[in-house]
């Protein structure tokens, strides 16, 4: 393709953040950046002098940022930013006050609210208090059982307002999911909702919270909050009270924030967990706001009043994401349950009805549109939504089509990625520069990013490992109950001394964007050649047929062999004519190398809770061994559809 899909007009340009952000460098550094490429080789050159202007720019309220900037810049792990600062997580995103909506929530079909930023600021004002009086001190965990609620955002910042350490999954993990992930952190203090709507039907959360508390022994209090439920009895749930009783004896007033290092935990994440017990991921208060006003307010040209929107849950990295848009001042709109429900025009009826001027979603929910048959454009206004963002697998060209011919002409497509482990980008949106159809369009800023071969040479336009060479805020802390840090290094420092290798296969582009082809740990490698899983899905979800697909490598006499699984429209049978027809699909616009040497239909595909297809876990199945943690997956019974495949056996 020679002519971009989404070019920003002048007066766009001149509008951004970013164009008043290359103002506040000129005038402080004396250096002239013309556009968002001169910035990124400036921002990865002067690291110290790039994120001391990013604290600048975003504002960002504490003590600090001290003369230093970065020790043991030349460490990975090790390096630290901002060492002698301190602030409080809370206090930066409760700036404002009074009136205006600080989050707008629907709940499905069923609740509807608006929370000033006024109310905000009392309720977590209200709660500080109290989970002071419990005794909640700086480092002490508390945990979210809970849906994308106004109070999730509120318990959350209650807890970070006295240093505390915040983390959540969502209400639908089941008993041994929410053990497997809280039940290493010891948490003092669990909030939950009484239950959550999804696809037009209510589920009980109460019901699991005794068998859940019995295995949560450090566990003091439980909060909860009506949702589904006015009164919801608490009845035989240990040292249960109820958000509002919790509040009751308090009086809203100024918030006593307790600023602690910027280095001092945040939060803990959880890896996905499908190939065992997750990993907890610690991020720090400092480097999680920063890398987040960075890649808000620069690359997303997020602004004041903005009105932002991520579907998403609690469990997966873009909640934490959503919820630092408040730093900003932006609202945020939240939205829980499914996203197609009652039908898939719910996400754009939201839109028109909140105003939204961010849209973010999933490249697989922009795929299930499309072969929907979704037409927004035909019966949505969407006038105001200037950004529409896409994450959480790569977004193919075809979808890159989809948006521009079905959605919205003038919008700014976003392909993003990044992950859980940095709670950020590598790679991301940039305000000021063209929208290429298949490619994501810049290097984050601050962010070192790479493609290495396997013997750690720089490639260009040949695929590689993802890295990034110099040391960023979002660097995990650390993991929990990793003392000695042997886990952690393993993870990303193994590959390539001192550098991280973040596990994705990918292509740096003639335009300096990147194309993503799949995970490292999931790229097959028939006959020693490498491909990325991507690759095969752009082409399989082209057919009407197929409505989603899986590709594995399997073991066979001595080398791999592709299979692919697909699932097809409702009443449709895999037979020879469309295997035939797939395989052409494939060969014609790949090469020989990635087309299937079996391709088998089946039910359903399982993925996580945030909507990730899981190549491994089928990748074990296959191989008849076990899958390590089941509890991971949204829909573990899909699993069943792979195993003893009489059409694997030759």
């Amino acid at each position: 393709m020679t002519e971009p899909l989404w070019q920003p007009t002048q007066a766009h340009k001149d509008a951004t953040n970013l164009t008043r952000f290359l103002a506040q460098v000129a005038a402080d550094e004396g250096v002239t950046l013309s556009d968002y490429e001169s910035l990124w080789a400036w921002s990865v050159t002067e690291i110290e002098k790039f994120w001391r202007a990013v604290w600048k720019f975003g504002g960002i309220i504490g003590d600090g940022p001290g003369e230093r900037t970065l020790v043991d810049g030349d460490k990975m792990p090790g390096a630290k930013f901002f060492p002698d600062a301190r602030i409080n997580f809370a206090e930066n995103l409760l700036r404002r006050r009074g009136d205006g909506p600080a989050m707008l929530f629907w709940g499905e079909d069923k609740v509807k609210r608006e929370v000033s930023w006024g109310t905000l600021y009392d309720e977590v004002s209200k709660l500080s208090q109290a989970l002071r009086d419990l005794g909640l001190k700086p480092g002490d965990r508390c945990a979210g059982y809970v849906p994308n609620a106004p109070e999730t955002i509120m318990a959350m910042l209650g807890v970070t307002s006295l240093g505390g350490v915040w983390s959540s999954c969502s209400p639908d993990f089941g008993t041994q999911g929410v053990l497997d992930r809280f039940g290493q952190i010891e948490p003092r203090i669990l909030f939950c909702a009484d239950g959550y709507y999804y696809n037009g039907k209510t589920h009980s959360t109460l019901s699991k919270l005794p068998e859940i508390l019995a295995s949560l022994p450090t566990v003091e209090k439980v909060v909860v909050f009506p949702y589904t439920n006015p009164n919801p009895g608490l009845s035989g749930i240990p040292n249960a009270i109820s958000w509002s009783d919790l509040l009751a004896p308090y009086t809203a007033g100024d918030i006593d924030f307790v600023r602690v290092g910027f280095n001092d935990p945040l939060y803990i994440m959880f890896s996905s967990g499908t190939t065992g017990v997750p990993k907890c991921i610690v991020h720090g208060i400092g480097g999680s706001l920063i890398q987040h006003i960075k890649e808000h307010q620069l690359m997303c040209d997020i602004r004041k009043d903005d009105r932002v929107f991520y579907f998403t849950t609690c469990g997966w990295m873009m909640w934490n994401w959503l919820a630092t848009n408040l730093a900003s001042e932006a609202t945020i709109l939240l939205y829980d349950g499914s996203p197609f429900y009652p039908d898939g025009n719910i996400v754009f009826d939201f839109a028109d009805a909140t105003k939204m001027t961010f849209l973010g979603t999933s490249a697989k929910f922009i795929d299930a549109c499309s072969k929907s048959g979704i037409e927004p454009a035909k019966t949505h206004d969407l006038s105001t939504v200037r950004v529409m963002a896409s994450t959480g697998s790569p977004l193919v060209p075809e979808s890159f089509d989809y948006v521009y011919d079905k959605v919205k002409p003038d919008v700014h497509l976003a392909s993003v990625s990044g992950g859980t482990d940095i709670l950020a980008c590598f790679v991301g949106s940039n305000p000021v520069g063209p929208v290429w159809r298949g490619e994501i369009q810049a290097r984050a800023l601050g962010m070192a990013v790479d493609v290495f071969d396997d013997a750690g040479r720089p490639v260009r336009g040949d695929k590689g490992e993802l890295v990034c060479t110099k040391p960023f805020p979002s660097m995990p802390l650390g993991f929990w109950n990793d003392p000695d840090g042997e886990k952690y290094h393993a993870a990303y420092f193994d590959k390539y001394p001192n550098i991280w290798c973040h596990g994705d296969y990918v292509v740096l582009t003639e335009h300096n964007g990147i194309v993503i082809y799949g995970r490292s740990d999931a790229t097959l490698n028939p006959g020693g050649v490498r491909i990325g899983t991507a690759e095969i899905y752009r082409q399989v979800e082209k057919l009407e047929e197929v409505v989603e697909s899986i590709v594995i490598g399997q073991d066979w006499q001595g080398d791999t062999r592709v299979i692919l699984f697909v699932v097809l429209r409702d009443g449709m049978k895999l037979d020879d004519d469309l295997t035939a027809r797939i395989k052409k699909q494939i060969r014609d616009n790949t090469t020989p190398r990635h087309v299937p040497a079996k391709i088998v239909q089946v039910a359903d595909i399982p993925r996580t809770k945030s909507n990730k297809i899981v190549e491994l876990a089928v990748r074990e199945v296959v191989h008849g061994n076990p899958v390590k943690n089941v509890e991971a997956l949204a829909n573990p019974e899909a699993l069943e559809h792979f195993r003893d495949r009489p059409e694997l056996k030759d």
